[in-house]
């Protein structure tokens, strides 16, 4: 049974370095021009005159000529940062919105891709001991569901009755495992995202959660094992057209197996939902959900061009700016959905609390990076 859990704060830290269109036009021109190429044919060729029978294809549709597919910007690791310093500035913004002390936590569940030396064990340990947390902490993953995987379990850990505060932690730092002269790093980026989950008032906190498995995605991504200049173990994220076929034609089925269903283990229709927070990891991905729930696009909001994509930070951060924007109020009905590659999709229904918010994130300055930085 269910008892008014949920989120209590929440939070979200990005590292300093921006990185716009211009500034892989300017370092790479050579490889911009020949994406910008292939994008142009890629369009040309397209049948425009007729309706796209696949949704995923008509919301890509737009985004055919432009060779960024529709990024304009990105966070980046610059100098002196990695994912720790990202999740201990989003986790002490957490604990600061919640008006806690690290010794009131009972419990912390981190998600890191990647760990910061790349291999097991996670960030859990290391974190706890910066924060100076005085309970166990927990590695847990699920690919761009964790952020997801973590709140539902932090709230099944409250409900328990063995916990009472507990802080989740989510980081995605993919520009490490993504050279920079690979056009897949002009779609991704970094950050993080922490939460406190409490008792809320009566009545608010989760509805209802449905989770799927998405082992029909295996394949999607390769993560590669190498070394760095120094020895160090490194990894590299590539990605296949196969995966991309298979992403293509799952997309539609998992966001409606999950929004559905978890709309139903709340008890409340679809059209009741105030606000979807879905992950984007694609520039058209809130719009395919948008077409294949049958929802007004003033409901969700689409982080894809300020942030690229963050993975399983994702969703922390379309609810916190969802909250900082106003389009989430205090007892809205909202919708969370993830989708993960060789993992799960997921989606949650809970009724928004009295959710405090961490510092806001730096915006975007009118002179960003010029030049490459090592990360």
């Amino acid at each position: 049974m269910l008892k008014s859990v949920g989120i209590r704060s929440i939070s979200v830290k990005f590292p300093s370095v921006i990185r716009t269109n211009n500034y892989f036009r300017e370092q790479y021109p050579e490889l911009v021009s020949s994406a910008e190429e292939r994008s142009l044919a890629r369009a040309f060729s397209a049948d425009r005159s007729t309706a796209l029978s696949n949704d995923f294809d008509r919301a890509m549709a737009p985004y055919l000529s432009d060779p960024f597919r529709g990024a304009v910007e990105r966070r980046v690791l610059g100098e002196g940062e990695s994912p720790l310093t990202l999740e201990y500035g989003a986790a002490v913004n957490a604990l600061e919105a919640a008006k806690l002390q690290p010794e009131e936590i009972d419990l912390m569940i981190v998600a890191s891709f990647m760990s910061e030396n790349y291999v097991p064990p996670g960030n859990a340990a290391y974190l706890h001991k910066q924060l100076g947390l005085q309970c166990p902490a927990w590695n847990l993953e699920s690919a761009c569901s964790s952020g997801l995987i973590i709140l539902e379990t932090a709230c099944a850990m409250v409900n328990s009755g063995n916990y009472k505060n507990v802080l989740v932690v989510v980081s995605n730092t993919y520009s490490r495992v993504s050279p920079e002269d690979d056009t897949v790093s002009w779609f991704i980026g970094d950050g993080a995202g922490a939460m406190v989950v409490s008792h809320l008032k009566e009545n608010q906190g989760m509805l209802g959660i449905k989770v799927v498995d998405t082992a029909r995605t295996c394949g999607a991504f390769q993560h590669l094992i190498t070394v760095d200049n120094e020895g160090n173990p490194k990894v590299i994220m590539k990605t296949n057209k196969e995966g991309g076929k298979k992403i293509r034609e799952t997309g539609t089925e998992y966001i409606l197996s999950c929004c559905r269903g978890a709309a139903v283990a709340a008890g409340v229709s679809l059209q009741e939902i105030n606000f979807f927070a879905f992950n984007t990891p694609l520039a058209w991905y809130a719009d395919l959900c948008i077409w294949t729930l049958g929802l007004d696009p003033d409901r969700t909001i689409n982080l894809y061009p300020q942030y690229a994509n963050i993975g399983a930070v994702l969703p922390i951060a379309n609810l916190y700016h969802g909250a900082q924007t106003g389009k989430i109020k205090e007892n809205d009905l909202v919708l969370i959905y993830t989708i993960g590659s060789a993992s799960t999709a997921g989606a949650m229904v809970m009724r928004w609390g009295d959710v405090a918010l961490g510092a806001a994130p730096v915006p975007s300055p009118s002179s960003v990076q010029k030049v490459a930085v090592a990360v």
